[in-house]
Parts: structure tokens; sequence; C-alpha cells
């Protein structure tokens, strides 16, 4: 409590961490070269640092659970924190390139475990810039959903080369998802929602979801709630554009 009255940073009445001590620039570079630790591969990415609950280090290697989820981009981590609760038993982390944001949601999750004991110890966060280090953190199929909500834009034609949804990349994301896996992007940039909808079509190890598919998974309607990006968009009654596909086997 005494942490709490003379940290700035922490809200007095949510105990959880105050946002605007956090900010940072929209958006980063994911092409220039950034410092922190990389894992050489999905069997060097320490659980226990993670998830204490699950993985008491004493007992990491007897433990055969894997993060599944993954949320690219996670911004502020409101999407991690929503799916948390629905999907208690599922390991799901977020993977944000800017430190200070980073920051936020490590700093958020551990103040939900201590405020809610039992709930949030499934949920985490790194810094690491998704674009180039993926398979160092999921092994081959190992993810089941994917998620790139409200990315961003790079507007110029030069820059598309840095979308984190390309046809490159999605052959990374379909190395990573197992087959049935689901990767859900959102944007409020009619030109973009029209790329990555492209992208995802035109690739042989990806087909859309039904719509009836669509209305019958909760995880879609978190998409334009669960995130700062998405509320703002509502406040400001913005459209966004949805495409949720699903990893299959191509056929021959």
């Amino acid at each position: 409590m005494l942490e709490q009255e003379t940290n700035p940073t922490i809200s007095k009445s949510t105990g959880l961490p105050r946002k605007r001590f956090y900010r940072a620039r929209a958006h980063s570079n994911p092409l220039s070269d950034s410092h922190f630790p990389v894992p050489i591969s999905p069997s060097h990415v320490d659980y226990s640092l993670h998830y204490p609950h699950f993985f008491p280090p004493a007992d990491q290697v007897n433990c055969s659970k894997k993060i599944q989820f993954a949320d690219i981009g996670c911004g502020f981590g409101g999407l991690l924190i929503s799916l948390s609760t629905l999907f208690p038993e599922v390991l799901m982390i977020g993977m944000e390139l800017r430190d200070k944001v980073t920051e936020y949601v490590k700093e958020r999750i551990l103040a939900l475990r201590v405020s809610n004991p039992g709930q949030y110890q499934n949920i985490s966060v790194v810094r690491t810039n998704s674009m180039k280090y993926i398979p160092n953190y999921f092994e081959n199929g190992q993810l089941t959903k994917m998620f790139f909500l409200f990315p961003d834009p790079h507007f110029k034609e030069k820059n598309h080369r840095r979308r984190v949804i390309s046809p490159h990349l999605l052959d990374e994301y379909a190395y990573v998802l197992g087959v049935g896996g689901i990767i859900y992007t959102i944007t409020d940039v009619e030109e973009l929602g029209e790329w990555m909808r492209s992208c995802l079509e035109n690739h042989p190890m990806f087909e859309a979801l039904t719509k009836e598919e669509l209305e019958a998974d909760p995880v879609v309607k978190l998409l334009s709630s669960a995130t700062e990006e998405g509320q703002k968009v509502a406040r400001n009654g913005g459209q966004t554009f949805q495409a949720v596909f699903r990893r299959i086997v191509p056929t021959s």
C-alpha cells in the first residue's frame, strides 16, 4: 500500500498502472534493429517467467502446456485481458515492439493478478519484433489463434513491405498455426482491410470463415471492442474492416 501511495505511476483507486506514464509513438518501424533478448528457439522460451502459476520453476520440465494464442502488436493489452477470463486455461502472449507499452502491459497484468487472485495467470507480454522472430517463439503448428488488431497501415506504397500481413509473412504464420487455427484481423483503414483480406484470400493455406462461423465465434465480438484503438473508432463513429481466416491444408 505504501508503494502505491508514493508511486505516481500507479492509480490509487484501481491499483493499476496509469497509461499516461507509458505513452509512446503509435507505431514503431519493424525493420529497424532494436536491442532486446530473443530466444534461440521455442524450447528456450522460459515459461516460468511468464506464467509462474502454471510453471513453478522446479516443475517446468514436466508441464506440457504451451502458448496457443498470440496477439501481434498487442498495444496496451486490452484484448489479452478480455480473452484471459474467456479462456482461463489457455496460455496466451502479447508481442509488442514499443518498450514503454510493453512495460505498461507487464505492470497491468501483475496488478490484475494481485487484485484478482487466481485470475490473469494465463497471459503475458514480451517485447519483440514479431516480423522477425515469430519462429523463435513458436513451434510448427503450436498456435490456435493469432490476432492482428489495428496494425500500422504504412500508407506509402514503398512502405507496404513493413505491413504485418503480407504474402511472405503469411508463410510464417501458417507454419506456427496448427491446421484449423485462426487469424483475426481488423482495421479502420479500408485500403488496409482490403489488402489484408486479399493477402489471405490468395494464400493457399488459408480460407475465410463462413458468416455462420463468425457469428458463433465469441472472439469476433471482441475485435472491435476490447482494444483502445477499437474503442476510439467506436466513439468517433468510424467503420471497421475485418478478415478472419482459417489455416487449412492446401489441396494439390
